[in-house]
C-alpha cells in the first residue's frame, strides 16, 4: 500500500478549490498517518511546460506548503494528466511489488481521473477517500458536481473504491499490522 499524492502545487492549491479547508485537513492526517504506520508516500508534480505557472523553476511548480514531502520520499514528475505516463511510477510501484494505492490531490477532473483510471488498468487497486480530491469550476459544472460527478459515479464500483475518510485511516492504521 502506497499514499499517492498527485499535483498538490503551490499554484493550484488553494481556497478555490471545493471544500479546500476540508480537504487541506485530510490530505494532511493522511500522510500523517501514513508516515507513521510504515506506508511510503509518493509525490507527483505537474509541469505543463515553459511559460505555464506550473512549469518546474516556478514558485507555483513546487508543492504546498502543508504537503511537503519527507527527504526520503519519492517524488516523480510528469508532464500527461496519468502519473504512469513516462513518469517510472509504474516500473517503481512494479519493482516495490505495490498493489494497492490510496491516491489524493488535484484536480478530480484531470490528473486524478486519469490516474485513477491508468491505475486500474495496470491492475492497481486504487482507494479514493472522501474528501480527499478537488477542483475548481468550470463552464459547464461548478466544482462540487465535478468531484460528485467521478467520485460517486464515475470510478466508484469500476475503477475505484471511493471509500469514507475514516475507512481510509482505518485501513492505513491496519496495514502495519500485516506487514
Amino acid at each position: 500500500m502506497v499514499l499517492l499524492v498527485v499535483d498538490t502545487q503551490k499554484a493550484i492549491t488553494n481556497s478555490r478549490l471545493f471544500g479546500f479547508e476540508l480537504l487541506e485537513a485530510r490530505i494532511r492526517e493522511l500522510i500523517g498517518t501514513a508516515r507513521v504506520n510504515g506506508i511510503e508516500v509518493i509525490f507527483v508534480r505537474h509541469d505543463d511546460g515553459a511559460g505555464c505557472e506550473l512549469t518546474k523553476g516556478n514558485e507555483g511548480f513546487e508543492i504546498y506548503e502543508g504537503f511537503l514531502p519527507a527527504e526520503n520520499e519519492a517524488v516523480f514528475d510528469k508532464n500527461k494528466n496519468s502519473s504512469f505516463k513516462d513518469t517510472g511510477l509504474l516500473e517503481y510501484l512494479k519493482e516495490k511489488d505495490e498493489s494497492t494505492i490510496i491516491i489524493v490531490g488535484l484536480q478530480t477532473d484531470y490528473c486524478i481521473d486519469a490516474t485513477v483510471k491508468a491505475g486500474f488498468e495496470h491492475g492497481f487497486r486504487m482507494i479514493v477517500p472522501e474528501n480527499t480530491n478537488s477542483t475548481f469550476d468550470n463552464e459547464f459544472m461548478t466544482a462540487e458536481q465535478t468531484y460528485r460527478y467521478y467520485n460517486e459515479f464515475m470510478w466508484n464500483k469500476r475503477y475505484a473504491e471511493c471509500i469514507p475518510f475514516e475507512e481510509a485511516l482505518s485501513m492505513m492504521k491496519k496495514h502495519i499490522l500485516v506487514r
